[in-house]
């Protein structure tokens, strides 16, 4: 239950991210922004929702989003450095990329702890079976 708040809440706040970040850069880049955060934001929201049926198929899917969210900004963080050199024709884009570059990243490795933990709980189960399958 802790990963579908943490997925639902991510996907929410990458959607809000970009339809707040919009008034503070110039129109062509704040449509990019506000496409790309409308996609994944919406893609973890319905992750989030596979996962109220089927946890592991949509925290998976999850981190998969998040993965390719993480991705795609992080090669959108070329502009960064100009950014805080004083060129401010982007506006705010670079900004709102890199915040929502963390929060894929911190998603990522949520999802890949949990699924690690949850590897290490299946071997441990499997220690404790006895070999012959019968209990005895």
């Amino acid at each position: 239950m802790h990963m579908l708040f943490h997925v639902f809440a991510s996907g929410i706040l990458i959607i809000l991210t970009g339809i707040i970040g919009v008034p503070f850069v110039p129109k062509m880049p704040g449509f990019e922004v506000l496409r790309g955060a409308l996609t994944l934001g919406g893609g973890l929201v319905i992750c989030a929702v596979f996962m109220l049926k089927m946890p592991w198929h949509g925290l998976i899917g999850a981190g998969v989003v998040a993965l390719l969210g993480a991705g795609k900004r992080i090669l959108g963080l070329k502009d960064f450095p100009a950014f805080l050199a004083g060129d401010r024709s982007r506006g705010l884009a670079p900004v709102i990329e890199i915040g929502i570059t963390l929060v894929c990243a911190v998603l990522v490795l949520k999802v890949v702890r949990v699924l690690m933990a949850e590897r290490t709980r299946r071997m441990l189960d499997d220690r404790e079976k006895p070999a012959n399958g019968r209990g005895f």
